[in-house]
């Protein structure tokens, strides 16, 4: 994180001795990145950190992409995931790269283990679902449509509330029935290139690290890990840690959350996307004003519900573009999205660098004069090509790359049908009054 805090006890300078209730020293750790020239924080364990026993491998983790040699537009729909595992083993990558690997997951079950990622940083995007996450530095509650940043190398454990049976929760599940969704659903996005994901640059002050004022949030949109923090037990606790595209389980002799204090300007925190300020200007802006986060090679950016273009002639739909150095990866939250058909809550759209994209045919006519848009979605640009995974295939919407391939016409003409319908040639079966028969 860009701002220094910090949490429970601490000595009054850093490197020096600090005692337990018992006389004995509390031990000090130093949790840092970049070869300590990075962001830091600093913990006060009740026991060395480092005595842990029992270390086993156990399954591996690296994603197995297909279809790497064909582009295309892909939808991909993951609206009735079947619910699998917990909140780390459910997760089912779909797409990724060298740089970053994008999963959805429907837990089924709770985690009976502590877990940390030793290879790259996460951001859980929660669609449906709340609950806690329990994290060696302090505690993070968290609630639908909520970003939980969790920095590569934290030990956690999250903990889902499961979906009461009366149906109460029906309209915040989107109608789902239990069975479909027990626990919620989110997407990952996973860092595999040794980056952090965090705030753009930009939107920071090279001096102090604080949010500008021209920044879509800032400090106070983020929630920062509290109490309760220290869990002083003994034991047998598995911590599952992934590293080198495994999955390896090691045991601690005392519960791995035993941190009294911390202070520094790395550990995780949440944002939820409804406190997004949306950028709006006259005429129609570009993705970047979205952004939210940044790592290397990749950005995500929160598409939410705005005001629309102002210019009394403007066209508020997103124009055809070429992003020709980056593919463009969409899960679609909820709202009505404007410009696209076919595409429903929990839709993933792909479009690759080499192929223009935009609108469908008839989205812009439809948007002109519109004020506001209620869409919601998470977008994923990367800087390298992202590849599908078999678990997307078995998603896959074969026919979306053929749903633009319509021609646009003016307001109020009448369209012919197929030529190959009528056996005239379109343009003349339109000046003879033919009705539309096309998609």
């Amino acid at each position: 994180m860009p701002y220094y805090t910090k949490l429970g006890n601490l000595p009054k300078q850093r490197h020096v001795q600090f005692r337990r209730p018992d006389g004995a020293l509390y031990s000090e750790e130093l949790f840092g990145t970049e070869g300590f020239v990075g962001p830091t924080s600093t913990l006060y364990h009740i026991h060395p950190p480092t005595q842990v026993t029992g270390w086993k491998t156990l399954y591996g983790t690296k994603p197995e992409y297909v279809e790497q040699d064909v582009m295309r537009m892909r939808h991909t729909k993951t609206q009735h995931m079947k619910p699998h595992g917990d909140p780390v083993t459910g997760r089912v990558v779909l797409f990724g790269n060298a740089d970053v690997e994008m999963a959805v997951a429907n837990p089924s079950e709770p985690m009976d283990y502590h877990f940390k990622n030793g290879q790259g940083d996460e951001c859980l995007f929660f669609h449906y679902g709340s609950g806690v996450c329990h994290t060696m530095f302090g505690t993070l509650k968290f609630k639908r449509k909520d970003y939980l940043i969790i920095p590569k190398g934290t030990i956690y454990k999250i903990i889902m509330d499961q979906r009461p049976d009366d149906g109460s929760d029906n309209e915040v599940f989107g109608g789902h029935p239990k069975a479909e969704m027990p626990f919620g659903k989110f997407v990952s996005f996973e860092t595999c290139n040794a980056s952090h994901i965090g705030p753009p640059p930009r939107y920071l002050s090279k001096q102090t690290s604080q949010f500008l004022e021209h920044a879509p949030y800032c400090e106070r949109d983020l929630a920062i890990p509290e109490l309760p923090l220290t869990f002083d037990e003994k034991g047998d606790f598995e911590v599952r840690i992934k590293a080198r595209d495994r999955v390896h389980s090691y045991i601690y002799p005392y519960h791995p959350l035993d941190v009294v204090g911390w202070d520094g300007c790395y550990y995780p925190y949440i944002f939820n996307i409804d406190d997004f300020a949306p950028i709006v200007g006259k005429l129609h802006m570009p993705p970047p004003i979205h952004q939210t986060f940044e790592a290397h090679n990749f950005v995500i950016c929160s598409f939410c519900p705005r005001m629309l273009d102002f210019h009394p002639e403007a066209i508020p739909v997103p124009y055809n573009h070429s992003n020709i150095d980056s593919d463009e990866i969409l899960y679609y939250v909820e709202g009505n999205y404007k410009a696209r058909r076919g595409i429903t809550s929990g839709s993933i759209s792909l479009h690759p660098q080499g192929i223009p994209h935009g609108p469908h045919p008839g989205t812009v006519e439809a948007s002109l004069g519109k004020t506001f848009t209620d869409e919601l979605a998470v977008m994923c640009d990367t800087f390298r090509p992202m590849f599908p995974t078999k678990a997307a295939l078995e998603m896959d919407d074969e026919q979306y790359p053929e749903s633009w391939r319509a021609d646009h016409h003016a307001p109020g003409e009448v369209r012919a049908p197929k030529a190959k319908d009528t056996g005239e040639h379109p343009a003349k079966s339109a000046a003879n009054g033919t009705v539309d028969t096309w998609d």
